[in-house]
């Protein structure tokens, strides 16, 4: 059975930092793409960050190049948030995909029914 669970969501204040992990399990880990994908509130999904679990290559989307880092070790994906802000609000979900990474098009990369599975989410709140 493939789970993604993801944990690490919170209030924070902002500028705070916050480090969300994804435990992936049922399925062989090393062979897809791990990407994290946010829903701000009343919003569409955002595509944030991804990571080639084999090669290592990261992808960021602009909005947190420079503050966020995409990290994985063993079976679980990490999202390093550095100097958060209010706008990082959103429900933050991990999801796999296990074809071949296509260029960057944050409308594919956001969309759910591209990967082959996708976590319940985890929200996080940047507030003061």
């Amino acid at each position: 059975q493939v789970q993604l669970v993801e944990s690490g969501g919170g209030l924070v204040r902002p500028g705070e930092s916050l480090r969300l992990s994804c435990a992936a399990s049922g399925f062989t880990f090393g062979w897809y793409v791990m990407s994290w994908i946010r829903q701000p509130p009343g919003k569409g999904p955002e595509w944030v960050s991804g990571v080639d679990t084999s090669s290592g290559v990261t992808r960021y989307a602009d909005s947190v190049k420079g503050r966020f880092t995409i990290t994985r070790n063993k079976n679980t994906a990490y999202l390093q948030m550095n100097s958060l802000k209010p706008q990082d609000t959103a429900v933050y979900y991990c999801a796999a995909d296990g074809g071949p990474w296509p260029p960057y098009s944050d409308s594919y990369y956001a969309a759910e029914k591209n990967y082959d599975w996708w976590g319940q989410g985890t929200q996080v709140t940047v507030s003061s």
